[in-house]
């Protein structure tokens, strides 16, 4: 029982560690992926929806 709680607490602080990594590198080109996909759903809707 003490092991599971082991792994769960280690996957918890990769999990943050993964997520503050993330937030500090990358978050320029999140940003930007994120506003890609926006676009793209913004022309499909026009394309699909308004023409």
């Amino acid at each position: 029982m003490m092991t599971n709680f082991g792994y769960y607490v280690a996957g918890l602080i990769l999990l943050i560690i993964a997520f503050l990594v993330i937030k500090k590198v990358a978050s320029c080109m999140i940003k930007t992926v994120v506003t890609i996909i926006l676009v793209i759903i913004l022309v499909a809707t026009y394309y699909l929806y308004i023409k």
